[in-house]
């Protein structure tokens, strides 16, 4: 406990906590928006580029983590095509906490994603036909017919991908990277401690982000065991 107090007793330690929870908030928010509307969006067949905005969301899942950061380093950099339109305007993504924002929010994407794509996928199609029938709007029948029978999919795609917002590294460096006191978030903080030789200082983060993991699998259990009553 005293180690603890010790820890947290430095601004410096309080920094990467605020920025990680501040993340995590902004992750489930765009998440809960934006990550269910699109997997929502991809279980339709007939939606245009379908394939490549697919392959845009399942990307962080099967390619390196540095190598995403690196790629959308390119792309968001100040001699990238959207950077450079950004630093014309007096704005910048790299190197401040945007970054580490778009950071966490790409890489937790498709755990929110492809749970609810499929979800959805497999819902009884009379539902949704019975809904349409009766005049309601596909707005309407995705939000009282089609929310309601995939809300598992979305609590479960959500808390994993607060939960990986917490342990994103590599993409981070490149967005955000690594500014003590300004980008560095709690895993970054370890990596620091580690580097340092402060190993009772990145114990104790790990200790934390223990915790989280122990709460989002605690969650998932929950979620797992009212599905199958």
């Amino acid at each position: 406990m005293n180690l603890f107090s010790d820890i947290f007793s430095r601004q410096e330690s309080i920094a990467p906590v605020m920025l990680s929870l501040q993340t995590a908030g902004i992750v489930l928010v765009s998440h809960a928006l934006f990550g269910v509307s699109l997997g929502y969006a991809l279980s339709k067949k007939n939606v245009r580029l379908r394939i490549l905005l697919d392959g845009f969301v399942t990307l962080p899942l099967i390619f390196p983590p540095i190598a995403t950061g690196f790629l959308l380093l390119l792309l968001l950099g100040r001699y990238g095509v959207i950077g450079q339109l950004l630093s014309a305007h007096g704005m910048s993504i790299i190197f401040s906490p945007v970054g580490v924002y778009i950071a966490a929010f790409l890489s937790g994407l498709p755990l929110v994603v492809k749970p609810v794509q499929s979800a959805i996928e497999n819902i009884d199609h009379s539902l949704k036909e019975a809904s349409f029938v009766l005049g309601k709007s596909e707005t309407t029948t995705f939000l009282k017919v089609i929310l309601p029978n995939v809300k598992r999919s979305v609590l479960a795609g959500l808390t994993l991908s607060v939960g990986r917002s917490f342990g994103e590294v590599g993409i981070t460096l490149m967005l955000g990277g690594n500014i003590s006191g300004r980008t560095e978030t709690v895993s970054l903080a370890i990596y620091n401690a580690v580097f340092e030789g402060d190993f009772e200082k990145a114990m104790v983060f790990s200790g934390l982000l223990a915790v989280i993991s122990i709460l989002a699998f605690r969650v998932m259990n929950r979620l797992n065991d009212s599905e199958i009553r």
